[in-house]
């Protein structure tokens, strides 16, 4: 058990296969050296088994806030959801904000542990400090907003009052690789499968009741100390200053416009590194300003709601009137954001926006992944037209929006062979139809809106993470675009390694105590350890924390060194690397740039300390990782060759 502050010590097991559900405290150990959230999660996962079948009844899906969860530290309404991932078996956490994860901390809960999976659909319904499984037959096969209308109906609650859900639609149902979890607000969490493990589990929905009930800090004085520069970092940063920085503006989708200044936007499935390029060379109409965040504030912004104690308010809520098919709809929505837009719109090959908030809400209400829906339509456009699709006699063509719409709904419920195809996601369609050379995943998960060529920190960032491709891993676009903490030149590999290191370890704490990412925009690490002391009590130091963080993500690693990965999965696409066959130059003003994986990768395992991809036993131990037989790697070994 644990006595740390910000902790309940009440975590709930919940047997789906047996329909029982069981109480336990959190181990001491680990909350101190995990932190809680991703970290603990994590540990919970690997405690579970590496060798489980991810969509099989032995995987464990775990529902995990942190010890700042749901109090008054700013932008503090995440929760880290972790498993062993459907898309290559790689260990995930992914998270979402709203209120869903103050509101479990405020029903009792440090966390939600599935295990089995029920004969027929349920939900978990959480309120007071226990767990209730019901009937969730009637929601089976709706869309998350018939779902949430629902539920909300039949609880007689009222979300953002009392009440929270955080559903899987018919992606997940059906385990779409990429199907996700969406909450009451449009929030996913959307990277990883998780939806599809959910649904593997006829796991509906997990849905909270609970009132407002922040814990108060074990340290009054340290955390108001912490507390009060956190928030006059915030209001003075050009980013997070509440209706003056450029993230409370123009939410994410602020960086629409500076990547593709910048020549770092990933067009027509990469193979441009600018909407602009993409124009000079076909003479098309695409264009990335039309789908940005300033577009969208002088055109369809209608709301700008927040997160549990947020006064950044990144969320941008946004209504059209549209047509499709001849009939007319009128569409509202939270989450217009970068990735979606990007994904769904210029790396698909168009720039509508009317149809982008369609696709996005779309895949929403369906619960699958906007990144990874986006990519792997962009990825079979461009199979389309090399003919690789001609036996099925189907394919999508470039830009085609109205398509792209009635896909979605296609392979939400795997409705015929190429949809099918599709839900399996990028690494399926790479094994398939010998397709390798189209696609833009690590780990067979897609990559994001930063194009690798010319932001050398992403590069390194995309090919190490954990989870697969993710931005969110290390967001070394602080430094290459926005200048935080010291503005770096994108184009340099020299260093990136390190930089992607520290950023990696600092968000590893970040999801841990689980709150945003976005902080880091203004705090740093002496604000992360005043709060965090300030709450639990404890007295750890800036060097303990980032320990810490350097631990979390060795462990994610290790799990996924014993479940046979290494240096040959930390990766790029062939498209953006030094020296490959299938090698693009970018374009424009990063006219020529590649990525020089091999350089990022040296120098980046050397900060590591791994060889070859793999955390050797030293470092295990080094870091207190005493868990599972080792790697069976030590220090001294030499990397594995490099293929001729």
């Amino acid at each position: 058990m644990t006595d740390l502050g910000g902790f309940h010590d009440h975590v709930a097991r919940v047997d789906l296969s047996e329909s029982e559900v069981n109480y336990e405290s959190v181990d001491d150990e680990d909350a101190k050296k995990y932190i809680g959230a991703r970290g603990l999660g994590v540990k919970y996962v690997f405690d579970n088994g590496i060798d489980v079948d991810p969509l099989g009844p032995d995987n464990l899906i775990a529902f995990m806030n942190g010890p700042l969860t749901g109090t008054q530290v700013t932008m503090s309404g995440r929760i880290a959801i972790c498993t062993k991932s459907p898309i290559e078996g790689q260990v995930t956490d992914s998270h979402h904000g709203g209120w869903s994860g103050a509101r479990l901390k405020w029903a009792g809960f440090d966390g939600l542990l599935f295990e089995g999976a029920a004969d027929e659909p349920v939900y978990a319904y959480v309120e007071d400090g226990e767990v209730e499984l019901r009937d969730a037959s009637h929601l089976w096969g709706k869309g998350i907003h018939e779902t949430q209308a629902i539920v909300e109906d039949e609880l007689e609650g009222e979300y953002g009052k009392d009440l929270s859900i955080m559903t899987i639609g018919p992606g997940g149902e059906n385990e779409v690789r990429y199907g996700c979890i969406i909450n009451e607000d449009d929030r996913a969490s959307g990277r990883g499968g998780t939806g599809a493990v959910m649904g593997s589990k006829n796991l509906k929905a997990v849905v909270i009741k609970s009132s407002t009930e922040m814990q108060q800090p074990a340290d009054q004085e340290t955390f108001r100390e912490g507390h009060k520069q956190a928030m006059q970092l915030i209001q003075e940063s050009e980013v997070t200053a509440p209706n003056e920085g450029g993230l409370s503006m123009y939410g994410t989708n602020v960086l629409m416009n500076a990547t593709e200044e910048m020549d770092g936007l990933p067009a027509k499935n990469g193979k441009y590194s600018s909407t602009r390029s993409m124009r000079e060379s076909e003479g098309v109409d695409t264009d990335a300003e039309q789908v940005s965040g300033e577009t969208v504030r002088e055109n369809i912004l209608v709301d700008e709601p927040t997160c549990h104690s947020c006064p950044v308010a990144c969320k941008k809520e946004v209504e059209v009137q549209a047509e499709h098919k001849g009939d007319e709809l009128n569409v509202r929505m939270e989450s217009f954001e970068y990735e979606s837009a990007w994904a769904l719109g210029p790396n698909s090959g168009h720039s509508n926006l009317d149809d982008s908030v369609l696709l996005i809400d779309k895949c929403n209400d369906l619960g699958i992944d906007t990144i990874d829906a986006g990519n792997t339509i962009a990825m079979a456009m461009e199979m389309t037209e090399e003919g690789k699709f001609d036996d099925l006699d189907e394919g999508v063509e470039w830009g085609d929006s109205e398509a792209m719409i009635d896909l979605l709904d296609r392979i939400a419920h795997r409705e015929d062979e190429f949809a099918d195809h599709l839900a399996g996601g990028l690494a399926h369609l790479e094994e398939a139809f010998d397709a390798e050379e189209n696609s833009l995943a690590v780990k067979g998960q897609s990559m994001a809106a930063y194009d690798p060529r010319c932001m050398k920190g992403m590069a390194i960032g995309y090919a190490t993470s954990n989870r697969g491709a993710c931005h969110l891993r290390g967001y070394t676009p602080a430094a290459e675009i926005l200048g935080i903490p010291e503005q770096v030149d994108p184009h340099e590999p020299e260093g990136k390694g390190e930089l992607c290191v520290t950023f990696q370890d600092m968000h590893a704490i970040s999801d841990s105590f689980d709150i945003c990412k976005f902080n880091a925009f203004a705090e740093g690490i002496e604000e992360y350890v005043l709060q965090y002391n300030g709450m639990t009590g404890r007295d750890v130091t800036e060097e303990e924390l980032m320990e810490a963080g350097e631990r979390i993500y060795n462990l994610e690693r290790y799990y996924n060194n014993l479940a046979g990965f290494d240096g040959d999965d930390d990766d790029l696409p062939g498209r953006f690397v030094e020296g490959h066959e299938d090698a693009i130059p970018a374009q424009g003003g990063a006219a020529g740039e590649l990525a020089e994986l091999d350089q990022l990768k040296d120098e980046y395992y050397e900060v590591r300390g791994w060889v070859d991809g793999v955390v050797p036993d030293e470092k295990l131990d080094d870091l207190g990782i005493d868990v599972g037989p080792g790697t069976g790697v030590s220090t001294g070994d030499s990397p594995a060759p490099a293929d001729d």
